[in-house]
């Protein structure tokens, strides 16, 4: 397949002369497996990672089946339907459609949330051949009666995997539902989990299956790098990054929506053109921000997850995770920002302590160990070491007491080791002289023991390198002789002074019902 062109696969001249003027000379293997079959009539279940060319894959077939109709579209009754989960993806794959389709005469329509309802049913009543459109947004104007599905023949689900994680199910069923029997079908999706699995087999009539490579495979040419460094820290990291200026082109990635405006505004603040772009935003500035990024105007992007299917700008030199995402196949497609269309990218991953298990996650999901960079030393932030284990102290230091008044830790069978009575080898605390601070009285151990400031994926199981004194130390001492513990002193409530009639001595709560005050606190009612 490598040797093969456009012109190979079947393509009509107005489209091959239309990717001529795109600069597009080879198709990508999804492009080379997927037109053919389309063109042949067949239903086709796609399975491919992100960037790989997909839009092209279904847009070249259905502009080629739409251009032999002669009579213009009726009104309301689009001939051809792709449904996308957002619209920033929508945007995109309208835009694709405009450019392979120029010369054909064809009409193409956009229906999205976000926007008013007054334009789209002025272009719905005039009539259009393809109609790119959002699940919700699409129902609500079946149900107004603005558009009519039974004379759609040619039906793509785009991003399968993305509407069912959006809570679009339903609605992509009821859309189903209402679209002509007789029709071509073609569902896309990076994961197949079970209930695209099953919503394929109920859509598609024995479908070509193209998969170009395992789910959860990112893009070869993409060169990952994870930094372990503390939740504080990662503003500064970031914009120390920023001062090398091989970072042109940077799509920065957050959890939240105010985590994105946060670290945007952080930017510009530093000099560092920026916008943000995210589901708070109307349709309008989410569209404004994504111009500004992809013409230059702005150099930095930062997004949530929603725009992690929807960006398509070529370019982007960097993808940075500020943040990692919940589920690991959000990553896949994050990084998928950068290396399109053949090019090479670099996504950079800033992981706390909090993030661990999404980072083996991501690991586990990719089939490979993302390499650890070193944190860069910097005036705003701490160099951090490479592990663990190289910032734990020796037993003296973090022990700085007298040998003597240390203990072994073991101490009988009965009792917890807590300082109150003797212990079962699990305190810390030894054999202290009378009258010497107990281990709650201590101040705690500094910020740069803690142990998520190097790799901790390496680091032993139960590190206690936030903990100044041995793993399995002595146990906190021994009372003057008759002392009695909290435990088995007898309660004696206190005097009631001035409080109301029958209320609780102070320090001591009954019932569990009405006053505020938390633990011990608790005020009389």
């Amino acid at each position: 397949m490598s040797n093969v062109s456009f012109a190979d696969l079947g393509l009509a001249e107005p489209l091959l002369r239309a990717l001529d003027a795109a600069g597009y000379t080879v198709p990508t293997p999804i492009q080379a497996r997927t037109i053919p079959a389309l063109l042949q009539g067949r239903d086709v279940l796609g399975i491919a990672q992100t960037g790989t060319g997909k839009t092209a894959a279904f847009a070249l077939p259905v502009l080629q089946h739409l251009s032999g109709f002669r009579e213009r579209p009726q009104s309301r009754h689009p001939r051809a339907l792709v449904l996308a989960p957002t619209r920033e993806l929508a945007v995109q794959i309208a835009r694709s459609f405009d450019t392979y389709g120029h010369g054909l005469g064809l009409k193409l329509g956009m229906v999205i949330g976000g926007l008013g309802f007054g334009r789209q049913i002025e272009t719905l009543n005039r009539g259009v051949d393809i109609l790119v459109a959002t699940p919700g947004r699409l129902l609500d104007l079946v149900e107004r009666g603005n558009v009519k599905l039974a004379h759609v023949t040619f039906l793509v689900l785009d991003e399968a995997d993305r509407m069912f994680d959006m809570g679009f199910i339903k609605d992509v069923r009821r859309i189903v539902a209402s679209v002509s029997k007789q029709r071509q079908t073609l569902l896309f999706s990076a994961t197949m989990p079970g209930d695209i699995s099953k919503l394929a087999g109920e859509i598609l009539k024995n479908p070509e299956k193209v998969e170009i490579a395992p789910q959860g495979r990112t893009v070869d040419k993409i060169d990952q790098r994870v930094y372990f460094v503390p939740a504080a820290a990662k503003r500064a990291l970031l914009s120390h990054l920023l001062n090398d200026e091989t970072l042109e082109r940077v799509i920065v990635f957050t959890r939240t929506k105010r985590g994105a405006n946060r670290v945007a505004e952080a930017l510009e603040d530093r000099g560092v053109r920026s916008e943000a772009i995210h589901g708070n935003k109307s349709q309008n500035a989410r569209q404004k921000a994504l111009d500004n990024f992809s013409r230059g105007r702005a150099r930095v992007l930062v997004a949530t997850d929603l725009a992690s299917r929807g960006i398509d700008v070529s370019g982007v030199t960097h993808v940075i995770n500020y943040e990692l995402p919940a589920d690991a196949e959000s990553y896949v497609h994050r990084i998928g920002r950068t290396a399109r269309a053949g090019a090479s990218g670099i996504a950079l991953s800033f992981c706390d302590g909090s993030e661990r298990g999404q980072l083996k996650s991501i690991e586990r999901l990719t089939n490979q160990r993302i390499a650890v960079v070193q944190t860069p030393a910097n005036e705003d932030m701490p160099a951090q070491p490479a592990r663990a284990s190289e910032e734990r102290p020796q037993r003296d230091e973090r022990d700085d007491r007298p040998r003597e008044h240390r203990g072994n830790g073991r101490g009988p069978k009965h009792g917890k080791g807590n300082g109150a009575k003797p212990g079962n080898g699990q305190g810390r605390g030894g054999h202290r002289p009378f009258g010497e601070r107990s281990r709650s009285e201590r101040p705690s151990a500094p910020a740069e023991h803690q142990w998520a400031r190097g790799d901790y994926r390496d680091a032993p199981q139960g590190d206690r390198s936030h903990d100044d004194r041995p793993r399995s130390g002595p146990t906190q001492g021994e009372r003057p002789y008759g002392a009695r513990t909290n435990a088995n002193r007898p309660y004696a409530p206190r005097p009631q002074g001035d409080r109301p009639f029958g209320g609780p001595p102070r320090g001591r709560r009954f019932g569990g019902g009405g006053g505020g005050g938390r633990g011990s606190r608790g005020r009389a009612a």
